[in-house]
């Protein structure tokens, strides 16, 4: 592939419940994990989660960290008035909007829940609400929330990561906000490449963030079925479901030829994506996996790749029954002569919508140091896949990242070193 047509990266910004991206990457090598045990909410019993700090953190302060060492790692600064902006996040700000749904009064929560719901009329809703004030918690004033105005309002939109990144970077280019589940961060990434692939950006700055530790997420996951009682395992006979974590990382990819004019180190190149959705339930795969497999097909194909040129495969590995069932089923299928894969989501908990931007970079690292990771949590395999259960030192020159969304959403990326 020419110079001119290839679309690399140059710069990784990254934060987990480990770290930063230097920390995370070689704590997860040592098969380390960030999970451990919090109460956030007193409302919600205690649970194994991914924590970038002690207390729940913010999408806002997520994001301007995670540019920050993007923009340092690549050795860029600040204006950047042409960079294209595809920062997606599957929550943004739910958790201000929770906050928000806090300070209401218990009439203005019941008509919104009760009144809405069954139509109940003002006069039954006002009885209710006089009888059940005293068991709802006291309203917070309106004026105690960062939501002042139109302005601080609008800030808590779902595009709002993306836009405050253009306004950290000082960006007149193209701003996009993908939103596709847990498939987002590739997604982002793709629509990254595009911009870049037709011309329109000669940089971009593109990648998710997750601030998802919440009480209606974690309430929501809990009514599912979903969440694990002791920590994640993924692909372990034993695994009991995802843990949740916060989490960001942010790409910096620019054309070949920039950053060969710019003499900046490249971590490795994107090659291609593959993207589809089942249309078929919002909270399982298609049994057929029919779409997913066109995903990864269409991933090779526009990356001129066959699946033996594949050295290493990031799965998406939620350590939830279903997922990993069907991931592996996908692998072995598609993957007979045997690859290598692994899931850190034991080490960093499942970030939603980041969970595929970390695991593009976690990608590029490998390439970096030629080392792939563990798979962090898993102790008694349950599929007939070759898990690198100890950390890897071997040649690697391609590799693929698997995100799967709920409502069936499909996302495949393929990475490679640079071809010179």
């Amino acid at each position: 592939m020419a110079w001119e047509t290839q679309i690399v990266v140059t710069g990784i910004g990254l934060i987990s419940a480990l770290g930063n991206l230097e920390s995370t990457w070689y704590s997860l090598l040592e098969g380390k994990s960030g999970i451990s045990w919090y109460q956030p909410f007193p409302e919600l019993a205690s649970q194994p989660l991914g924590l970038v700090g002690d207390i729940p953190t913010s999408l806002e302060k997520l994001t301007e960290l995670v540019v920050s060492d993007s923009l340092q790692d690549a050795g860029l600064s600040k204006p950047m008035a042409d960079c294209g902006v595809v920062i997606g996040s599957s929550r943004g700000s739910q958790a201000t909007w929770e906050q928000l749904a806090r300070g209401l009064g218990a009439r203005e929560l019941l008509c919104k829940v009760l009144g809405e719901k069954v139509h109940l009329n003002a006069q039954i809703i006002d009885s209710i609400s006089e009888k059940f004030s005293p068991l709802l918690p006291p309203p917070i004033p309106l004026s105690t929330f960062p939501i002042a105005g139109l302005g601080d309002w609008l800030d808590t939109l779902p595009h709002q990561a993306a836009l405050s990144v253009a306004r950290q970077i000082g960006t007149s280019g193209p701003v996009l906000a993908p939103m596709a589940a847990c498939a987002t961060g590739i997604w982002a990434l793709a629509r990254g490449f595009e911009l870049i692939q037709t011309g329109q950006c000669q940089q971009v700055l593109a990648g998710a963030v997750e601030a998802p530790i919440t009480q209606l997420t974690l309430a929501g996951f809990d009514k599912m079925g979903a969440l694990a009682t002791t920590g994640s395992y993924p692909f372990d006979q034993n695994r009991e479901g995802l843990v949740l974590g916060e989490g960001a990382a942010i790409l910096v990819l620019e054309s070949a030829k920039l950053a060969l004019s710019r003499g900046v180190p490249i971590y490795g190149q994107l090659l291609g994506f593959g993207l589809s959705c089942d249309a078929h339930r919002v909270s399982a795969p298609h049994p057929e996996q029919r779409s997913a497999i066109a995903a990864v097909k269409q991933c090779l194909n526009r990356s001129h790749i066959s699946t033996a040129q594949i050295d290493y495969i990031h799965a998406h590995g939620t350590a939830t029954k279903l997922n990993d069932y069907y991931e592996a089923q996908l692998i072995k299928n598609l993957f007979p002569q045997g690859v290598a894969v692994s899931s850190t989501k034991g080490s960093t908990g499942h970030t939603l919508g980041a969970s595929g931007a970390l695991g593009a970079a976690f990608c590029l690292m490998a390439l970096k140091d030629q080392r792939l990771p563990p798979c962090v949590g898993n102790k008694q395999p349950e599929f007939d896949l070759d898990l690198v259960r100890v950390s890897r030192q071997r040649k690697i020159r391609r590799l693929l990242c698997l995100s799967f969304g709920f409502g069936g959403q499909n996302a495949v990326a393929a990475i490679s070193s640079v071809a010179t």
